[in-house]
C-alpha cells in the first residue's frame, strides 16, 4: 500500500515464558459438585423448582464443564434448571444472538443438559437513588430460584471494591441490554460501583436468588477459585474475591516498550476486546497497564461473532481483521455502555500483518529503526508465554520471573504477509 513500508527492518523476536502464581483448581466438575453439595448451599435448592442458571458472554475457562456439572448437581437435588443468557447487550442484543454466544462457548443443551430460553423481555423491579430504573431478565424473574454464574476480576472502565463478578452480573448482564443501557446512563467512574451495588441490592429484595458460582482464574487461564455463595453472603464474598482475582491477575513484565503487537481481541476475552487492565488504552479516564508507543491488533476472535469493539484502541490494524466486523453488534454494545464509543472506530487499515506492524514500528519516536523494543501477545488472557524482540532480551534474562524458551528468530510472515497464531 505505501510502497517502501515493507524495507521496514523488522526485529528478531524470541519466545520468553513469564511465571506467575498458579493457584488451580484440579476437576472443576469435581469442585462444582463440592460446592453445591455444601449443606448451607444445598439446603436452599427445593425439589421441583425451575431454576434460571445466568450464563455471560465472557471466555471462563472450561465454562461448559462448570455449567454442566452445575445443572447435574441441581438436578441431584430434584431442581428443574434452564440456562439464560445474561450479557447485556452483547450478541446483536438479540434473544438469538444471545444464543449463539452462549453456543461459541461450549453452552448448549446438549452439552450441558439444559435448555436455553433466550429473550430480551424484561421486569422492572425498581429504581436506583440516581432515577434510573432496574430492570431484570423476565424469564430468570418468573423462575422459582436464580443462580448467576461469572468470574470475578477487576473491570476495564471503573474502580469499586466490586468491579467485574456476581454483582455486576446480577445488575448489568440479567438486565438485558435495556437494563444495561438504563444504568450506564449515569455512569462516572467514581460513581458507578456503587450504582451497581445499589441496584444489587434492589433485585436481591425483589427476586429469587438463591447463590450464585463465582469464579477465580490465575494468570495461566485455568480456575483458581470456584465458589458457592449464598445470596446473603454475595457482597462480602464478591469483593474478598475481587482482591484475590487482582492478586492473581497476569501483566506484560515489561514496563516499558515501543510496540504492542495483539494477535487477537474479542468479547470472550473483555468486554472491551482487550483488556485495558493489560494494554493501558482504556476508554475512560483510569490509568495502568503497560506504557509503549504503538499497538497493533491483527484480528478477532471466532466467539467475538464479529464484535470488535475494542479495534478503537489499535494505532493499526488490518483488512482480515475489518472485513470481519459486524458493525451492528459493536454500535449497539457501544450505544449501551456509553463509554467506548471510541473503541468501535476503525483505526488505520493496511492489507496484511507484515504491513500493520511495520506501520507500528514506523511511527515510534526516538528509537533506532530495528532496534525497537516489541511485545506480541496471543490475547489479553494469555500472558504466560509471548514474544519479545532482541533489544528487551537483556531485561529478560535479568528478571527472576521470566524465563527465555527459544532462540532468536526473524518475524516469520507466510506469502500473504501474516503471521501464524503465536501459541501459549
Amino acid at each position: 500500500m505505501f510502497g517502501r513500508l515493507l524495507d521496514t527492518p523488522f526485529p528478531k523476536m524470541v519466545t520468553v515464558r513469564q511465571k506467575f502464581a498458579a493457584l488451580q483448581v484440579s476437576d472443576v466438575q469435581a469442585e462444582v459438585a463440592c460446592q453445591v453439595a455444601r449443606a448451607d448451599i444445598s439446603q436452599l435448592v427445593k425439589p421441583g423448582a425451575r431454576l434460571a442458571i445466568l450464563a455471560g458472554s465472557r471466555g471462563i475457562a472450561g465454562i461448559d464443564k462448570i455449567m454442566s456439572a452445575l445443572v447435574q448437581a441441581l438436578k441431584q437435588l430434584g431442581a428443574i434448571p434452564f440456562i439464560v443468557p445474561a450479557m447485556g447487550s452483547h450478541g446483536g442484543a438479540t434473544a438469538e444472538g444471545q444464543i449463539e454466544v452462549l453456543r461459541s462457548l461450549g453452552i448448549t443443551e446438549a452439552n450441558v443438559g439444559a435448555p436455553i430460553v433466550s429473550s430480551m423481555e424484561t421486569v422492572a423491579v425498581g429504581l436506583s437513588s440516581a432515577g434510573s430504573t432496574i430492570y431484570f431478565d423476565r424469564n430468570a424473574f418468573t423462575a422459582d430460584g436464580i443462580i448467576p454464574v461469572g468470574r470475578v476480576k477487576p473491570h476495564t472502565a471503573f474502580r469499586f471494591e466490586h468491579e467485574s463478578g456476581l454483582v455486576k452480573m446480577m445488575t448489568i448482564g440479567a438486565g438485558k441490554q435495556q437494563g444495561a443501557d438504563s444504568l450506564h446512563s449515569q455512569f462516572a467512574i467514581d460513581k458507578f460501583g456503587p450504582l451497581l451495588l445499589e441496584s444489587f441490592q434492589v433485585i436481591v429484595r425483589k427476586t429469587p436468588v438463591l447463590f450464585g458460582l463465582a469464579i477465580v482464574e490465575n494468570a495461566y487461564e485455568q480456575s483458581a477459585i470456584i465458589e458457592a455463595v449464598s445470596a446473603s453472603q454475595i457482597i462480602e464474598r464478591d469483593k474478598a474475591l475481587l482482591v484475590k482475582a487482582r492478586e492473581l491477575m497476569p501483566s506484560i513484565l515489561f514496563d516499558r516498550f515501543d510496540v504492542l503487537v495483539i494477535d487477537q481481541i474479542g468479547k470472550n476475552i473483555s468486554g472491551d476486546g482487550a483488556d485495558p487492565n493489560i494494554t493501558g488504552r482504556y476508554a475512560t479516564a483510569m490509568q495502568g497497564g503497560s506504557v509503549y508507543q504503538r499497538l497493533a491488533i491483527l484480528d478477532l476472535t471466532p466467539e467475538t461473532h464479529g464484535n470488535a469493539l475494542g479495534v478503537g484502541m489499535a494505532d493499526v490494524t488490518t483488512r482480515r481483521l475489518v472485513s470481519k466486523i459486524d458493525y451492528a453488534k459493536g454500535y449497539m454494545n457501544a450505544l449501551t455502555s456509553k463509554t467506548v464509543l471510541g473503541f468501535v472506530k476503525v483505526p488505520m487499515t493496511v492489507e496484511s500483518d507484515q504491513e500493520a506492524i511495520a506501520v507500528a514500528l514506523r511511527t515510534c519516536t526516538c528509537v533506532t529503526p530495528g532496534t525497537e523494543k516489541v511485545v506480541r501477545i496471543k490475547t489479553t488472557l494469555e500472558l504466560g508465554q509471548i514474544e519479545i524482540s532482541e533489544s528487551l532480551l537483556p531485561e529478560a534474562l535479568s528478571h527472576s520471573a521470566i524465563e527465555v524458551v527459544g532462540k532468536l528468530h526473524p518475524m516469520q510472515f507466510d506469502t500473504a504477509g501474516n503471521l501464524s497464531t503465536l501459541s501459549h
